[in-house]
């Protein structure tokens, strides 16, 4: 009997599963499953849907090492976020959030669609249940280390450009079989009514955020006392905002294409894995460019201050992947779904707020994410 995989739970597999998997992972057919450990993956899980991440690491009778990443998916239902959740939204928000969204990557085709360069990574098991929650086996993508060069910006802009270009709605379905999937903003304006409008805006508004010690200090220090105005004055443009992005020509897109999600194999540099795909609609072209700008600035990876020339490499990059797969489109329509975008998406909810009162809360963090919501709003201010 294999032992190691306790951890997994109901996930651990028998022997007869994990020589199949080791198999597939080696690409040797004679291969069997010898000594395996599971470790819990180090990093913040930012969505209810996700139950846990671990990676598993094994050896076959004749020596061959291989692993593989373990991605668990819930129905929000089962997140302990659901308290969160005022009891009469909690039903609306369970039947919204598309937790199987992961899953139907991996069953739709989609890879099939992306340009040289960029794909998804191998999947080699799924295991769906029928209480609302499946597993995901899949690569466990070794990264380049090391910060972004300019260069991997605009050639990932460039990539999801061409992706966007041949997942236009008259072209391709949505991931999911929903009636939401198939409507133009639906995905953002919900996260704006919900997220934006009824969360952070309030807040945003409320005087006592603003003399909170930190906050406060953090905005005397920059000598930026026209944020809070200039926040709320953007505030009122959010519907208008949402109703200009449903207007312009529309793309299925990766939906959450930050760095994090584009993983860059160390043994292949050059080439992007696209994991934790989100916003299963159609969205305004040039969505995907906000995530891309900020997601290593928001991580604190980042400064700030590079963010005006990462914008530019890739507006440039995406208008030449969207021109090689032939969808004429305008700058100033991708400069506005991009912009648009970033202003509902990240914005508001760029100061760290949610941490008052809590141990890794600190001045040196307020600041660079006063920093941050500075950079976002001088970008997205001329445009929308």
């Amino acid at each position: 009997m294999i032992t190691g995989l306790e951890p997994l739970g109901r996930d651990a597999l028998g022997e007869e599963d994990l020589t199949a998997l080791a198999r597939t992972i080696t690409g040797d057919p004679a291969a069997v499953a010898g000594a395996v450990r599971v470790e819990p993956v180090d990093y913040p899980i930012g969505t209810p849907s996700t139950e846990s991440l671990h990676r598993v690491f094994g050896t076959t009778l004749d020596g061959a090492d291989w692993s593989c990443f373990v991605k668990k998916l819930q129905s929000v239902r089962h997140s302990p976020i659901i308290e969160f959740v005022p009891m009469e939204y909690r039903q609306s928000f369970i039947d919204y959030m598309p937790w199987q969204l992961e899953v139907a990557v991996h069953q739709s085709g989609v890879g099939d669609l992306m340009p040289p360069g960029l794909r998804l990574a191998h999947a080699y098991r799924i295991d769906e249940y029928d209480d609302d929650r499946a597993t995901l086996w899949m690569e466990n993508v070794i990264q380049e280390w090391g910060p972004w060069p300019m260069d991997r910006f605009e050639r990932a802009a460039y990539l999801l450009g061409r992706l966007s270009a041949r997942r236009q709605p008259h072209l391709v379905a949505p991931l999911l079989d929903r009636v939401v999937s198939s409507t133009p903003g639906t995905a953002l304006r919900y996260y704006a009514d919900g997220r934006v409008m009824k969360s952070a805006l309030p807040v945003l508004t409320d005087p006592q955020t603003w003399r909170h010690p930190l906050l406060s200090a953090a905005v005397c220090h920059l000598g930026d006392h026209r944020l809070r105005d200039d926040l709320l004055e953007l505030g009122e443009r959010v519907p208008a905002v949402l109703d200009a992005l449903e207007a312009l020509p529309q793309c299925y897109q990766h939906g959450d294409a930050s760095p994090q999600n584009l993983l860059v194999p160390h043994d292949s540099p050059d080439e992007f894995v696209a994991i934790d795909w989100g916003f299963d609609c159609p969205q305004a072209v040039g969505f995907d460019l906000g995530q891309l700008l900020i997601g290593l600035a928001h991580a604190g990876e980042l400064a700030p201050g590079a963010l005006p020339a990462v914008h530019k490499v890739i507006l440039k990059g995406f208008l030449e992947g969207l021109a090689a797969d032939g969808m004429q489109v305008t700058e100033e329509e991708v400069l506005y779904g991009y912009l648009g975008s970033l202003l509902i998406r990240a914005t508001f909810t760029a100061l760290p707020l949610e941490m008052f009162g809590t141990a890794n809360a600190s001045l040196e963090l307020f600041e660079q994410r006063v920093e941050l919501t500075r950079a976002l709003v001088d970008l997205v201010s001329p445009v929308v």
